[in-house]
């Protein structure tokens, strides 16, 4: 039985069966991995606060029949907005690390801007991937590229919400929206081209 510990950014969580649960992880050694802990669902758990979503750890985990966490340590808060960490969760890479993000992340340096870059998806001179005209100031993430304000407003609501990054709204903007229980993607929300503002 192969034991395994790392520094992780709590992405995601899950339940799984009566009592256990689920958690995406974003860790320095293994990039993204998911692993599974028994009885963290418990009010008796000691292991569950350690790994709330936005949480900075240290984490002990085994492979046999799966990944299961067996211990966590939180050290602080990542300092990355709920909708951040969904997000990252969603497009990561399994198992493939990403040490520059990594740097990023832990070093409070984190925006969509640069993260897109380090995987892949400069967003410096994007154009729209769908009218090809105008600057693509969002970015979708189910289909891997760039919307303007326009054609992004032509997707459904809930994709809206859930799986497209808006490049001009700061990471504290997140963060605030989050603490309040707002998105820039309300379903009845105008979504404003402000491209120009961003340098887009």
């Amino acid at each position: 039985m192969q034991e395994y510990v790392t520094a992780a950014v709590s992405l995601r969580k899950y339940p799984q069966g009566d009592s256990d649960g689920r958690y995406v992880l974003f860790t320095e050694r293994f990039g993204k991995m998911a692993g599974r802990t028994k009885s963290s669902r418990k009010i008796t758990s000691k292991l569950a606060p350690h790994l709330e979503p936005g949480t900075l750890l240290k984490v002990r985990f085994v492979e046999v029949h799966g990944t299961q966490i067996i211990d966590a340590l939180k050290e602080r808060n990542a300092g990355l907005p709920f909708t951040a960490l969904d997000r990252l969760a969603m497009m990561l890479p399994d198992g493939q690390p990403e040490p520059e993000l990594w740097r990023m992340v832990i070093e409070g340096r984190f925006s969509w801007h640069a993260a897109l870059a380090v995987l892949g998806w400069d967003p410096e001179d994007a154009v729209c991937g769908a009218c090809g005209i105008r600057p693509g100031a969002y970015f979708y993430i189910s289909r891997q590229d760039f919307f303007c304000a326009s054609c992004v407003r032509k997707l459904p609501s809930i994709m809206r919400q859930n799986a497209v990054i808006s490049l001009h709204v700061p990471l504290q903007s997140e963060r605030n929206m989050d603490e309040q229980g707002k998105s820039e993607f309300a379903p009845n929300g105008p979504i404003q081209d402000r491209s120009e503002d961003a340098g887009i």
